[in-house]
């Protein structure tokens, strides 16, 4: 995909939309972009190639290409075929473009919007990132790519302005279920963490050394390598992403494995922790905040 000669809608501009946006601007892409903000074009005033649009189809006329970084696939499924009497915009999108979602979707979602649109002629990519908004900024985040694999080939380029480590896993549908199950380790992770890092302190020993030892032993993860010290320990709870997603994420994957008839006790309880946490916790609460809504319950 030349930068010269694609043509890019980009619809959800949020924390991560607004740099993974900008990486495609620097690139040399034209960028139609949307978001329900309408504040959101101050973040693009001192770059060229950008243009606000007023709708979502305003934002994909005539574009090649069109990114979704929306919250969740009610909303996608919503503004694709409709709901509440509105039209959706699938039929708006030009003869042969492409697709690529880079929301956290539901895979089963994912894979019957790729039928649909196939039959359309529209070409479907789902392209889950992780890596958060720091990432987003420096152009490295992670990438899982499902889809024809031609498409993913002609998409890879694009992809490269905005990822470091970018894997394909398979057909439509296989990025968002590889994305919600690493949602999942990821979040039981930092659950256990939270869990155990307590139940440490209420005995009498230092998390801060007990922490330490997890990351010198079997223990170690994710949270305990980047957010038990930068994030928790301090309770500064400031790490960027929002405990609301990561119920959300649970959510979709605990609704993955079951449609999968797979046992699911472990996920369910990671899912009940979530509910109650983001329910006490507010609006706005960071994810790391669960070990103090852990504390909170000794």
């Amino acid at each position: 995909m030349n930068p010269k000669e694609t043509k890019i809608a980009f619809i959800g501009l949020g924390l991560m939309g607004v740099p993974m946006a900008h990486n495609l601007l620097k690139a040399g892409y034209l960028v139609k972009g949307f978001d329900l903000n309408p504040n959101v074009g101050e973040k693009f005033s001192d770059v060229s190639g950008f243009q606000l649009a007023s709708s979502p189809t305003e934002a994909i006329d005539g574009s090649d290409v069109t990114i979704l970084m929306l919250p969740d696939s009610s909303i996608i499924d919503a503004m694709l075929w409709g709901a509440n009497g509105k039209p959706g915009i699938a039929g708006n999108l030009k003869a042969a473009s492409y697709l690529v979602d880079m929301s956290s979707s539901s895979p089963i979602s994912s894979r019957e919007n790729n039928q649909k649109l196939t039959a359309m002629g529209i070409h479907f990519v789902d392209a889950p990132v992780s890596g958060g908004v720091k990432k987003a900024i420096d152009g490295s985040l992670a990438i899982i790519v499902g889809g024809q694999k031609s498409d993913f080939d002609i998409c890879l380029p694009l992809l490269e302005k905005m990822g470091k480590s970018i894997v394909y896993v398979g057909d439509a549908g296989a990025a968002h279920a590889v994305k919600a199950l690493n949602n999942y380790v990821s979040a039981a992770g930092l659950i256990a963490a939270s869990e155990a890092l307590n139940a440490a302190q209420k005995f009498g020993l230092d998390p801060h050394v007990v922490n330490k030892v997890f990351n010198a032993s079997t223990g170690r993860n994710n949270s305990t390598e980047n957010k038990v010290e930068n994030f928790m320990l301090n309770e500064t709870f400031n790490s960027g992403f929002s405990l609301a997603l990561m119920r959300k994420d649970l959510q979709i994957a605990l609704g993955f494995i079951e449609s999968m008839s797979c046992y699911s006790s472990l996920a369910k309880q990671c899912v009940l922790t979530a509910q109650a946490a983001d329910e006490q916790l507010g609006k706005g609460a960071d994810h790391t905040a669960v070990y103090g809504f852990v504390k909170s319950k000794s």
